[in-house]
């Protein structure tokens, strides 16, 4: 088992990852000396796979669980589902020091952490994500939100886990779309921060494609890694973690303008990578060379490089209007620089009109 610390004061911990961890849930809670009636919350896949096992572990710990399943996909980052989790927590009867356990990908685990942040002002957490994607990213740092018709994201917190605990084996029954979304993320920690880690990627993809336990293992601690050390920086996006938005104001238009129903997160960061620094490529700022290189790993990760069906600048303009990284009126978009070096720059709407419209 590999562990990655997150050192945030009081609001630090672990990110654990390593194989069959799911049977140890309850032990590992038992450490932090938390309220017995605990809350799970999942989706019906997820619980189908899983469910029982954690059940179980958390059981034999002492806990009472109450489990409340959501509905898989984007819809269920809603007011409407955080109010059926705050009815299911009062049911419960939990307390100020009850758990909520996020047991899925990126989407339980939003949405479980905004309920978490906001029950009682804040409940104790716990992170135990089955995607990549949620294991390399959304599972660590403590952004919690849900969405709004305007925009994703747009509600929300940040609400530290009390634990991350990551099972290599729940990515074995993960579709190999949803394997190859959560590669987008693990991408951009390369372009972003670690030119030799994308440089492994290069060599590397097919492995992680074919489930190579070594290399989804070395992946997943080396993207936790760099997060971990963004998030020390800047918890709470002041400066630095804001490179963290590498391709996601371009890909969170591309999900929006599709109802959240084409395609996945990590599909629409990896067109947003694309689109981001074919504008850098504009400025001056990216060879031709670099777009190509960044291309061709996304193309070996199966991920697509834009989208299906075009849509009106004017549309995308709109949405862009409501991105909550905008600066007086300005968009804040991370360009990158070179493969390791990204840097953030303000971005007037009609200088991106003029780019969108050719």
């Amino acid at each position: 088992m590999k562990e990655i610390s997150v050192q945030l004061a009081k609001r630090s911990y672990q990110i654990k990852i390593g194989n069959n961890l799911l049977i140890n849930l309850g032990r590992e809670l038992e450490a932090f000396n938390l309220s017995q009636k605990c809350l799970v919350v999942t989706n019906p896949l997820v619980f189908k796979l899983y469910g029982s096992q954690v059940q179980s572990s958390l059981q034999r710990a002492g806990f009472k669980t109450t489990i409340v399943l959501v509905d898989d996909g984007e819809q269920a980052k809603s007011l409407e589902w955080a109010a059926r989790l705050y009815d299911a927590a009062l049911r419960a009867e939990l307390d100020r020091n009850s758990p909520i356990v996020a047991l899925g990908g990126g989407v339980v685990g939003d949405l479980a952490g905004f309920v978490a942040a906001t029950y009682m002002r804040g409940v104790p957490f716990i992170q135990v994500p089955t995607t990549l994607l949620a294991q390399v990213d959304s599972s660590v740092g403590g952004k919690v939100a849900i969405n709004h018709p305007q925009g994703k994201n747009l509600i929300g917190a940040f609400h530290q886990p009390k634990l991350v605990l990551t099972d290599l084996n729940t990515l074995k029954s993960l579709p190999p779309r949803e394997l190859r979304s959560g590669l987008a993320e693990v991408i951009k920690y390369g372009v972003i921060w670690d030119k030799d880690f994308f440089v492994y990627l290069e060599s590397n993809i097919k492995e992680a494609l074919n489930l190579n336990d070594a290399v989804l293992e070395f992946l997943i601690a080396k993207s936790c890694a760099i997060k971990a050390a963004i998030v020390e920086k800047d918890e709470q996006e002041k400066a630095l973690r804001a490179i963290l938005n590498f391709g996601h104001t371009f890909g969170h238009v591309y999900e929006a303008l599709t109802n959240y129903n084409t395609y996945r997160h990590g599909e629409a960061v990896a067109m947003g990578m694309v689109e981001v620094t074919k504008f850098a490529y504009s400025r001056g700022l990216v060879t031709r060379e670099f777009l190509t290189e960044l291309k061709n790993v996304l193309t070996l990760a199966g991920l697509p490089l834009e989208p299906s069906s075009s849509f009106s600048s004017d549309k995308i303009l709109d949405l862009m209007k409501h991105d909550k990284k905008n600066k007086k009126g300005k968009l804040q978009l991370i360009l990158p620089l070179d493969f390791g070096k990204v840097v953030s720059q303000a971005v007037d709407l009609t200088e991106m009109k003029k780019y969108l419209q050719g």
